[in-house]
């Protein structure tokens, strides 16, 4: 970690420093995410489990997937599964993925990169290491990301993106202390690759040993964040926070993260996740892999997918 680097952060455009006037975010939360199991087995921490909707909206879930370093035959994916109502967003790290969809689309994704998919009005897809990755094991580790849509883009056509490592943006803080890869939506005038339905930013951020940034925030987005390595602090009062933690953040102008000066050999800098949207405010019905506003659309999604309006497994692969 991370796949897109650069070796001197002062090369980058800088984001400006917020005017005094600007109002920090307060950390209202800290919570530790639980670790599970996905798809066919492989491991992932829940980052936001514990945290309500209202918080949490327009983002429904995030998963860390890994990290993990795989033995020979161990890589697993997930099978076919259906979604509708929302948008997954596939941030590789370390590691391939390969996806395949029911209308005949699909892609690789490599360390660095990152698949949009708008499932809209629904799907069918699969995602899996590629075989060399399975017959020769190695490190895996990324994150996945549901974002909500609102009721009139939920049955949507569903449309995919590749984001390939060397087109998001890279920035970094007025001291050259932290690298800034822009995913999606805009930070300081400066704009990301991914285009969205809702209205997001997503960054992810590397800070050197005891280095601090401020980030400007838009005052109508929630703001949040996640630790995939290292530890540090949250707010303008530091609040403690290490790998595995999830952070929560009040209103306000500004986003503050500091690296601790002292980090493990393994883990030489804090990386996090900062990520905020403007909030929906819709009626939320959530259930497996189908997000919608009512229990009569959650029930007739069920049907629609039990009856293959959804899409089918392609017949190539419908025995893999």
């Amino acid at each position: 970690m991370p796949a897109v680097t650069v070796e001197n952060p002062l090369t980058l455009p800088r984001v400006t420093t917020p005017p005094p006037q600007a109002r920090p975010r307060p950390v209202q939360a800290v919570t530790t995410a639980p670790a599970g199991f996905e798809g066919e087995g492989f491991p992932v921490r829940r980052a936001f489990a514990g945290i309500g909707h209202r918080r949490l909206d327009p983002f429904i879930l995030m998963d860390q997937m890994g990290e993990v370093e795989y033995a020979a035959g161990e890589p697993k994916g997930t099978p076919w599964h259906p979604h509708r109502g929302f948008e997954t967003v596939t941030y590789l790290i370390d590691g391939t993925f390969v996806h395949q969809d029911s209308e005949g689309g699909g892609g690789v994704i490599n360390g660095g990169d990152t698949q949009w998919m708008t499932a809209g009005s629904g799907l069918l897809h699969i995602e899996a290491p590629p075989e060399d990755m399975v017959l020769a094991g190695g490190l895996f580790h990324g994150i996945q990301l549901w974002v909500n849509l609102p009721a009139k883009d939920k049955m949507t056509a569903p449309r995919y993106q590749d984001i390939g490592g060397g087109n998001v943006r890279l920035l970094t803080s007025g001291d050259g202390g932290a690298v800034l890869r822009l995913i999606a939506g805009e930070l300081d005038g400066h704009r990301g690759p991914g285009v969205t339905h809702t209205p997001i930013t997503l960054v992810h951020a590397t800070l050197a040993p005891g280095a601090e940034v401020t980030l400007p925030w838009r005052p109508d987005f929630n703001a949040l964040g996640y630790v995939l390595a290292g530890r540090g602090g949250a707010g303008q009062d530091g609040r403690p926070v290490e790998m595995g933690q999830a952070i929560v953040f009040g209103s306000g102008d500004t986003v503050t993260v500091r690296a601790a000066a002292a980090q493990d050999a393994r883990t030489p800098a804090l990386d996090v996740v900062l990520l905020g949207g403007l909030p929906i405010r819709e009626p939320f019905a959530h259930y497996g892999p189908f997000v919608m506003n009512t229990h009569a659309e959650l029930a007739q999604a069920f049907d629609d997918f039990q009856a293959g309006r959804l899409g089918r497994v392609p017949a190539a692969r419908a025995e893999d």
